[in-house]
Protein backbone atom coordinates (compact mmCIF):
# COMPACT_ATOMS: atom_id res chain seq x y z
CA UNK A 1 0.00 0.00 0.00
CA UNK A 2 2.68 2.21 1.21
CA UNK A 3 4.01 2.27 -2.59
CA UNK A 4 0.73 2.96 -4.12
CA UNK A 5 0.33 6.25 -1.73
CA UNK A 6 4.04 7.48 -3.19
CA UNK A 7 2.81 6.82 -6.44
CA UNK A 8 -0.57 8.80 -6.51
CA UNK A 9 1.62 11.64 -4.73
CA UNK A 10 4.53 11.67 -7.13
CA UNK A 11 1.68 11.88 -10.21
CA UNK A 12 -0.08 14.76 -8.50
CA UNK A 13 3.44 16.17 -8.21
CA UNK A 14 4.36 15.54 -11.59
CA UNK A 15 0.87 16.70 -12.83
CA UNK A 16 1.45 20.26 -10.82
CA UNK A 17 5.15 20.18 -12.42
CA UNK A 18 3.93 20.14 -16.14
CA UNK A 19 1.36 22.90 -14.92
CA UNK A 20 4.24 24.94 -13.70
CA UNK A 21 6.45 24.51 -17.09
CA UNK A 22 3.70 25.14 -18.97
CA UNK A 23 3.75 28.89 -19.92
CA UNK A 24 0.92 29.71 -22.28
CA UNK A 25 -1.36 27.86 -19.38
CA UNK A 26 -0.11 30.27 -17.19
CA UNK A 27 -0.38 33.06 -19.08
CA UNK A 28 -4.07 32.19 -19.39
CA UNK A 29 -4.33 32.50 -15.70
CA UNK A 30 -3.00 35.97 -15.84
CA UNK A 31 -5.47 36.33 -18.21
CA UNK A 32 -8.66 35.31 -16.22
CA UNK A 33 -7.58 37.13 -12.89
CA UNK A 34 -7.78 40.41 -15.29
CA UNK A 35 -10.86 39.21 -16.50
CA UNK A 36 -12.03 38.75 -12.66
CA UNK A 37 -10.31 41.84 -11.86
CA UNK A 38 -12.08 43.72 -14.90
CA UNK A 39 -15.94 42.15 -13.76
CA UNK A 40 -15.77 42.76 -10.14
CA UNK A 41 -14.29 46.41 -10.31
CA UNK A 42 -17.38 46.81 -13.11
CA UNK A 43 -20.18 45.49 -10.54
CA UNK A 44 -20.10 42.33 -12.34
CA UNK A 45 -20.22 38.69 -10.65
CA UNK A 46 -18.43 35.30 -10.90
CA UNK A 47 -20.98 32.33 -11.53
CA UNK A 48 -19.55 28.48 -11.61
CA UNK A 49 -20.65 25.48 -12.50
CA UNK A 50 -19.67 21.75 -12.61
CA UNK A 51 -21.07 18.22 -11.92
CA UNK A 52 -20.04 16.29 -8.83
CA UNK A 53 -16.01 16.62 -7.55
CA UNK A 54 -16.21 19.85 -9.64
CA UNK A 55 -19.34 21.53 -8.14
CA UNK A 56 -17.48 21.09 -5.02
CA UNK A 57 -14.38 22.70 -6.24
CA UNK A 58 -16.83 25.23 -7.88
CA UNK A 59 -18.39 25.85 -4.34
CA UNK A 60 -15.39 26.04 -2.69
CA UNK A 61 -13.95 28.46 -5.28
CA UNK A 62 -16.83 31.17 -5.18
CA UNK A 63 -16.58 30.99 -1.41
CA UNK A 64 -12.98 32.09 -1.33
CA UNK A 65 -14.52 35.20 -3.19
CA UNK A 66 -17.43 35.84 -1.75
CA UNK A 67 -15.79 35.01 1.91
CA UNK A 68 -12.28 35.72 1.59
CA UNK A 69 -9.13 34.43 0.78
CA UNK A 70 -5.89 35.75 3.21
CA UNK A 71 -7.53 39.37 3.38
CA UNK A 72 -10.38 40.77 5.97
CA UNK A 73 -12.36 42.62 3.11
CA UNK A 74 -15.19 43.16 1.67
CA UNK A 75 -17.04 40.38 -0.29
CA UNK A 76 -17.13 39.69 -3.89
CA UNK A 77 -20.12 38.49 -5.68
CA UNK A 78 -19.66 35.03 -6.71
CA UNK A 79 -22.22 31.82 -6.54
CA UNK A 80 -21.73 28.21 -7.16
CA UNK A 81 -24.99 27.58 -9.39
CA UNK A 82 -25.99 24.83 -7.59
CA UNK A 83 -26.47 25.57 -4.43
CA UNK A 84 -30.21 26.12 -4.63
CA UNK A 85 -30.99 22.29 -4.18
CA UNK A 86 -34.92 22.95 -5.39
CA UNK A 87 -34.09 24.72 -7.99
CA UNK A 88 -31.25 22.14 -9.53
CA UNK A 89 -33.97 19.39 -8.98
CA UNK A 90 -36.96 21.25 -10.12
CA UNK A 91 -35.53 22.28 -13.39
CA UNK A 92 -33.86 18.44 -13.68
CA UNK A 93 -37.24 16.84 -13.19
CA UNK A 94 -39.15 19.72 -15.52
CA UNK A 95 -36.42 20.06 -18.48
CA UNK A 96 -33.30 17.93 -18.21
CA UNK A 97 -30.23 18.15 -15.59
CA UNK A 98 -28.97 19.11 -19.22
CA UNK A 99 -30.93 22.60 -18.53
CA UNK A 100 -30.44 23.16 -14.92
CA UNK A 101 -27.14 25.41 -15.34
CA UNK A 102 -28.57 27.03 -18.94
CA UNK A 103 -31.79 27.92 -17.28
CA UNK A 104 -29.75 29.64 -14.06
CA UNK A 105 -27.30 31.30 -16.37
CA UNK A 106 -30.19 32.97 -17.79
CA UNK A 107 -31.77 34.32 -14.53
CA UNK A 108 -28.62 35.51 -12.59
CA UNK A 109 -26.06 36.23 -15.44
CA UNK A 110 -26.10 39.16 -17.24
CA UNK A 111 -23.44 41.10 -19.79
CA UNK A 112 -20.25 41.38 -18.53
CA UNK A 113 -20.43 38.52 -15.81
CA UNK A 114 -17.65 36.31 -15.66
CA UNK A 115 -18.70 32.11 -15.36
CA UNK A 116 -16.19 29.91 -14.57
CA UNK A 117 -17.36 26.32 -16.15
CA UNK A 118 -15.25 23.14 -14.79
CA UNK A 119 -15.51 19.81 -16.36
CA UNK A 120 -12.64 17.65 -16.36
CA UNK A 121 -13.54 15.99 -19.73
CA UNK A 122 -14.72 19.27 -21.30
CA UNK A 123 -17.81 16.87 -22.77
CA UNK A 124 -20.48 17.48 -20.15
CA UNK A 125 -23.80 18.59 -21.91
CA UNK A 126 -25.14 20.67 -18.64
CA UNK A 127 -21.79 22.37 -18.80
CA UNK A 128 -22.00 22.98 -22.74
CA UNK A 129 -25.13 24.08 -22.27
CA UNK A 130 -24.26 26.77 -19.62
CA UNK A 131 -21.85 27.81 -21.92
CA UNK A 132 -23.91 28.76 -24.57
CA UNK A 133 -26.55 30.27 -22.21
CA UNK A 134 -23.89 32.57 -20.83
CA UNK A 135 -22.29 33.72 -24.15
CA UNK A 136 -26.25 34.52 -25.58
CA UNK A 137 -26.08 36.49 -22.33
CA UNK A 138 -23.04 38.46 -23.01
CA UNK A 139 -21.11 36.77 -20.93
CA UNK A 140 -17.07 35.46 -21.10
CA UNK A 141 -16.67 31.76 -20.37
CA UNK A 142 -13.07 29.95 -18.21
CA UNK A 143 -13.22 26.84 -18.73
CA UNK A 144 -11.48 24.44 -16.87
CA UNK A 145 -10.47 21.02 -17.97
CA UNK A 146 -8.14 18.38 -18.73
CA UNK A 147 -5.36 18.04 -21.00
CA UNK A 148 -7.68 17.44 -24.36
CA UNK A 149 -10.18 19.88 -23.53
CA UNK A 150 -13.34 18.12 -25.01
CA UNK A 151 -15.88 20.35 -27.13
CA UNK A 152 -15.55 22.87 -24.22
CA UNK A 153 -11.86 23.84 -25.65
CA UNK A 154 -13.73 25.55 -28.86
CA UNK A 155 -16.47 27.50 -26.60
CA UNK A 156 -14.64 29.11 -24.18
CA UNK A 157 -12.92 32.78 -24.21
CA UNK A 158 -10.36 31.11 -21.86
CA UNK A 159 -9.30 27.56 -21.29
CA UNK A 160 -7.27 26.19 -17.92
CA UNK A 161 -5.96 22.73 -19.54
CA UNK A 162 -4.61 20.71 -16.79
CA UNK A 163 -1.98 18.52 -18.31
CA UNK A 164 -3.25 15.11 -17.60
CA UNK A 165 -6.39 12.51 -18.02
CA UNK A 166 -6.86 11.59 -14.35
CA UNK A 167 -9.57 12.95 -13.09
CA UNK A 168 -8.62 13.39 -9.57
CA UNK A 169 -5.38 14.78 -10.44
CA UNK A 170 -7.02 17.23 -12.95
CA UNK A 171 -9.36 18.21 -10.06
CA UNK A 172 -6.46 19.19 -7.66
CA UNK A 173 -4.63 21.07 -10.00
CA UNK A 174 -8.10 23.17 -10.99
CA UNK A 175 -8.32 24.02 -7.18
CA UNK A 176 -4.68 24.58 -7.44
CA UNK A 177 -5.43 26.99 -10.06
CA UNK A 178 -8.42 28.13 -8.57
CA UNK A 179 -6.67 29.46 -5.12
CA UNK A 180 -4.37 31.27 -7.20
CA UNK A 181 -6.75 32.91 -9.20
CA UNK A 182 -8.27 33.81 -6.02
CA UNK A 183 -5.33 34.81 -4.17
CA UNK A 184 -4.14 36.98 -7.61
CA UNK A 185 -7.57 39.02 -7.54
CA UNK A 186 -8.00 39.25 -4.15
CA UNK A 187 -4.68 41.32 -3.69
CA UNK A 188 -5.20 43.24 -7.23
CA UNK A 189 -8.70 44.64 -5.94
CA UNK A 190 -7.91 44.81 -2.31
CA UNK A 191 -4.37 46.77 -2.87
CA UNK A 192 -2.22 43.52 -0.91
Amino acid sequence: MNIKIKEVVAESIATKQALLADEQALGVVEQVVDACVAAFRNGKKVLFCGNGGSAADAQHLAGELSGRFYLDREPLFAEAMHVNTSFLTAVANDYSFEEAYARMVRAAGREGDLLFALSTSGNSANILAAIESAHRMGMAVVGMTGRRGGKMAAVCDFVLKVPSDNTPRIQECHILLGHIICELVEAAIFGK
